[in-house]
C-alpha cells in the first residue's frame, strides 16, 4: 500500500470504529455502512475514494482491519470498536497461550489492575509474539505480555476470534498474565 492509502486506511479505521458521525455516516447494529454511502461521506470530507480504491484497501490491509458483506454493498470494521455495536462474535476455544502487546509504561497499572478494554468492547490478544510487538511498539518501547488463555477459559471467560484472527475477551485479570522479567 502507498503512504497515501494507508492515510485512507487509518481514516478509514477511524470513521467505522469510532466516529462515523465525523463524516455524517451510519453504521447499523451490527457496524455495517452501505458502501456508496461511506465513498461519498469520505470524498466529501477531501480524500477521494472510488470502489476500486476501497477494495484495494481492504485486499492489502496487511491488519485485515475492514471486511465486506458477500455482495460487497457493505463494509464494516472487523474489531476494534469503541461505538455500541454487535458484531455477531461466536464464543471460540483459544490457544493455551495469548500475547498482548503493550508499553512499558503501562506495566505498573496492568500489574494492579489486568488488562482492561477501556473505551473498546474488548481487550486485544494476538496468537504470535510478533504481533503483539508491533502493537506495542505503537504505544513506545514495546513489552509483551503472556497470557494463560488455556487456564482463563477453563475459569469461565469467554474468548472470541475475529474474522482478522484477533482474539478478543472483556478482560483480563492479573493472575492469567505472566511478565517478562525486567
Amino acid at each position: 500500500m502507498t503512504w497515501d492509502d494507508i492515510r485512507v486506511s487509518k481514516f478509514l479505521a477511524l470513521v467505522l470504529r469510532h466516529k462515523p458521525e465525523e463524516i455524517g455516516l451510519h453504521l447499523d447494529a451490527h457496524g455495517w455502512a452501505q458502501v456508496d454511502e461511506l465513498l461519498q461521506a469520505v470524498s466529501r470530507k477531501g480524500c477521494p475514494l472510488d470502489f476500486s480504491r476501497l477494495n484495494s484497501i481492504v485486499k492489502n490491509n496487511d491488519k485485515k482491519r475492514f471486511q465486506f458483506n458477500d455482495d460487497r454493498s457493505k463494509i464494516r470494521a472487523a474489531q476494534g470498536h469503541s461505538t455500541d455495536i454487535d458484531l455477531n462474535l461466536k464464543p471460540a476455544q483459544p490457544p493455551d497461550l495469548l500475547y498482548h502487546g503493550t508499553a512499558t509504561r503501562f506495566v505498573d497499572s496492568i500489574k494492579q489492575l489486568g488488562l482492561q478494554k477501556q473505551k473498546r468492547h474488548h481487550v486485544h490478544l494476538s496468537a504470535r509474539i510478533e504481533t503483539a510487538i508491533e502493537v506495542g511498539k505503537r504505544y513506545g518501547k514495546p513489552l509483551v505480555l503472556n497470557v494463560n488463555s488455556r487456564q482463563m477459559a477453563a475459569d469461565g471467560y469467554q474468548f472470541f476470534l475475529s474474522d482478522n484472527s484477533v482474539w478478543l475477551t472483556d478482560h483480563v485479570p492479573v493472575q492469567y498474565i505472566e511478565f517478562p522479567e525486567s
